[in-house]
């Protein structure tokens, strides 16, 4: 592969700023120059790398996240012994995210969906694709243990949606607690159901 070119690198680190600004001020709440300060990127940058503005850049953000936890999920899969392992690896590095940023870092994907998701089609379908990219991994890590497929899939949603509840009440919270609860109880839900199927063979 070869190297990125300095506009490829400019895109990208204003997609990632997009990314800290919206974790930390929301997507209603982050201007456009606020990105490009953030970025140190030149002022007319964004609209030649995202010519629909704003919008744009959010749904790059949004993909960005979908990306990096989709990536945490994944290698916590390879380093757990097991989907029960595996969820409680992910739900405690994401424990330490938040806890690290004071609380100022959650998920902007969920920030996205509940600021936009009536108001832009475009932003919705990016944060529904977003929650998708870590079902489906999930599911699959499940079926791989022997869960049928309905059940994985549907196990898995109510992993992420569980996950994605806590991480908001915990922010609101200042308090680790309810992650910390809730890798307890997702463990445990996932354990048992690998449990039961594995008891019916």
């Amino acid at each position: 592969m070869g190297m990125a070119s300095k506009g490829d690198l400019t895109k990208a680190r204003l997609a990632e700023s997009m990314l800290e600004l919206i974790q930390t001020s929301g997507y209603s709440g982050t201007g456009l120059n606020a990105v490009i300060e953030h970025a140190a990127a030149p002022k007319g940058s964004i609209y030649f790398h995202f010519p629909d503005g704003k919008e744009g850049l959010g749904v790059a953000a949004v993909e960005l996240a979908a990306k990096q936890f989709e990536t945490l999920i994944v290698e916590a899969a390879v380093a757990a012994g097991g989907p029960a392992e595996a969820a409680r690896a992910a739900i405690e590095a994401l424990t330490t995210i938040v806890s690290e940023s004071n609380f100022r870092l959650g998920c902007p994907v969920s920030v996205v969906t509940l600021e936009m998701g009536a108001d832009s089609e475009r932003l919705r379908q990016a944060c529904a694709t977003a929650f998708e990219s870590w079902i489906s991994p999930t599911a699959a890590f499940l079926e791989a243990s022997g869960v049928g497929a309905d059940e994985a899939r549907s196990l898995a949603t109510v992993v992420v949606s569980t996950i994605e509840g806590a991480v908001i009440v915990s922010r609101a919270m200042q308090s680790t607690q309810p992650l910390v609860s809730a890798a307890d109880v997702v463990a445990e839900l996932i354990s048992q159901r690998c449990q039961t199927v594995g008891g019916t063979r």
